[in-house]
């Protein structure tokens, strides 16, 4: 009883590994430096697309904008920060998590 119990417990454990086609174990999630390595590149703040002053073709060099969304941007302009864009409404927050990283929101001289 005892060893067919054993035997059980061994199956299952070695059912729940993933193996790969050359024999290695392979890991739960990838490791963070494979992640990070498929990310896109952040530019720099000051190459950053200025949504209070940008043109609709000039938000659209944007990675993941529409023509859509670039035309709400201007249109409901101006905007104190970049998170006016999800407070106001003018972006859905899948939108804005796409885009948050490629734009600024620089505020008129006083």
């Amino acid at each position: 009883m005892r060893t067919g119990m054993l035997l059980a417990v061994i199956a299952l454990a070695t059912a729940c590994i993933a193996v790969r086609g050359d024999g290695a174990a392979s890991p739960a999630r990838a490791p963070a430096t494979q992640l990070s390595s498929k990310a896109k590149p952040v530019p720099p703040t000051e190459a950053r697309i200025d949504i209070n002053h940008a043109t609709v073709d000039e938000l659209l060099k944007v990675p993941g904008m529409t023509q859509s969304w670039a035309g709400r941007i201007v249109r409901f302009r101006p905007y104190r920060t970049k998170q006016d864009l999800v407070d106001h409404g003018v972006l859905p927050t899948d939108v804005y998590d796409r885009i948050k990283d490629y734009i600024i929101a620089h505020r008129e001289a006083q």
